[in-house]
């Protein structure tokens, strides 16, 4: 966790700060935007005062549109509107997530696109300095008219309805807000609708996916380093005028990457000469290749989201200066589905590649190795079954790589006849994370047992300096053991950005960094 607190500027937040947000980072709201709020909540009471229907003002909502509702019942149809859609199941969201999302939806309401009241705002600023996280179900949304159901949970739970995380205990609402010292928020006309209309669901479920892929993509780049040195492949396919020809801006960032990892290995070193193999496999050859390609997609699914979490996406939308109200659709989350499928595809070819590196590696027809990676093959069984969890973790990354923005089912009686699916698009990609931080744990010690057995010629420094932060806390394998313990060990070193920073050298990023 960082302790430095961000200051959201809506409509211009870096990523690099949605991400410290995600990590933990206090959160604070420029107030220069009240004006702006408060603008847009007096054009809220100036239709009110004038009382023509408009939508999600004093009308009933989605096919309801056309049901009238009376000046003395709008802060009941708010209310209600919250409570009915408050129909999530499933297991709670992370709370980093959940706090990424109050996040995103302060920004949006912050606009003054959305015609709530200032004090709305700051009950949602208060709750977030005071470590108040709805208890927000997993399941319930398609993505369209926003994140529905989760936002109304998250609502709910700020007028004193269900639960807070409280250090991480399960608190009922009303009481947390109460030893906070905070009263329920008591809406406004419209601030129902505002407060759980949107995709900040799904956007910070895709971003948090994105940040763990992150940290994913550069450890596989250590692992993929040191499983070429092992299998004594060859650094002759990052050459950089071959990545000149073929013009990827990733391919050529990761071949780069790739020879700054292998610089100066004396395991390299010794097979320049003599050795009979003409081309390695292309779980070795073609990592610029592969990996250069996900690089690419990571960013342009990073540019979906950053466009997205800067930007006003719940309806209808206030426009003080014209006097109007207007809906629309910008609640509709096909950009941020789109950007969690290319997510998912990237994780997904990242372990798969993975994968097959350490299956060469245990195979000593291959990589020339003992078999299974073990002294003593037959009494031991080495890595034959680290392998097999690393198959079957792809198998299971690559069942949930469907794109889920090519699904669709009507809602709200047709009147939601074509929805993204944004939401469970983006909640499969935190396990898929993991899944794929695990097949790069397994690789990260079975290159480094594959290593090993060159003693005493040594890696390059980068790489010496991965194999001494994995020597420190497991030992080399000179016979059999209880194997999970390991396995969680390294798979910690990846999701935790330990592995690569470790190696003291800069590796491509997926999105802005802060210096």
């Amino acid at each position: 966790m960082t302790e430095q607190t961000i200051t959201l500027h809506p409509g211009n937040v870096a990523l690099a700060d949605w991400r410290r947000v995600y990590l933990g980072a206090p959160i604070a709201l420029d107030d220069t935007c009240r004006p702006a709020v408060e603008a847009a909540a007096r054009t809220i009471d100036a239709i009110i005062a004038k009382g023509k229907p408009v939508y999600g003002i004093n009308t009933g909502f989605g096919k309801l549109a056309s049901v009238r509702i009376e000046a003395g019942d709008l802060a009941t149809l708010q209310r209600n509107i919250v409570l009915s859609h408050a129909a999530g199941v499933g297991e709670p969201l992370p709370v980093p997530v959940v706090r990424l999302v109050m996040a995103l939806k302060l920004a949006s309401l912050a606009q003054g696109a959305s015609g709530v009241r200032w004090e709305t705002i700051h009950h949602l600023v208060a709750c977030l300095g005071k470590g108040l996280v709805p208890v927000v179900p997993g399941q319930g949304s398609v993505g369209a008219s926003g994140d529905l159901a989760p936002l109304a949970h998250m609502t709910a739970a700020l007028m004193g309805v269900g639960e807070f995380f409280v250090e991480g205990a399960r608190v009922p609402a009303d009481k947390a807000l109460a030893d906070a010292g905070l009263t329920p928020l008591v809406l406004g006309p419209k601030e129902g609708l505002a407060l759980l209309n949107g995709t900040q669901v799904s956007t910070a479920l895709a971003l948090a996916g994105l940040f763990e892929a992150e940290r994913v993509f550069q450890a596989a780049l250590v692992t993929g380093a040191l499983a070429t040195d092992a299998a004594k492949g060859s650094d002759g396919p990052f050459d950089e005028r071959i990545q000149r020809l073929r013009r990827h801006r990733g391919q050529a960032e990761t071949a780069a990457s790739l020879r700054a990892l292998m610089a100066g290995s004396a395991i390299r070193a010794s097979h320049l000469a003599n050795d009979d193999r003409v081309q390695d496999p292309y779980c070795l050859r073609c990592q610029p290749q592969v990996m250069g390609a996900c690089l690419d997609l990571l960013r342009k699914a990073a540019d979906f989201l950053a466009t997205e979490a800067n930007g006003v996406s719940d309806n209808p939308l206030v426009f003080p200066e014209a006097g109007e109200v207007i809906s629309g659709g910008n609640f509709h989350a096909e950009p941020v589905a789109f950007a969690a499928d290319m997510i998912a595809m990237a994780l997904c070819e990242i372990g798969s590649l993975a994968e097959r590196r350490i299956a060469m590696l245990v195979d000593p027809a291959l990589s020339g190795l003992p078999a299974f990676l073990t002294p003593k093959p037959g009494l031991n069984s080495g890595f034959m079954i680290p392998q097999v969890t690393a198959a079957a973790l792809v198998s299971e990354n690559k069942q949930r790589a469907y794109p889920a923005s090519v699904d669709s089912i009507p809602t709200s009686a047709n009147q939601e006849d074509h929805v993204s699916m944004a939401t469970h698009g983006a909640r499969r990609l935190i396990p898929m994370a993991q899944n794929a931080a695990a097949v790069i744990g397994i690789e990260l010690l079975a290159a480094a047992q594959g290593c090993d057995f060159h003693a005493p010629m040594r890696s390059s420094e980068p790489l010496e300096k991965a194999r001494a932060l994995l020597r420190a806390r497991v030992p080399h394998l000179a016979d059999d053991r209880h194997f999970a313990p390991d396995i969680a060990v390294a798979t910690d070193l990846v999701r935790s950005g330990a592995l690569a920073a470790a190696v003291g050298a800069a590796l491509p990023a997926v999105t802005e960094h802060e210096p």
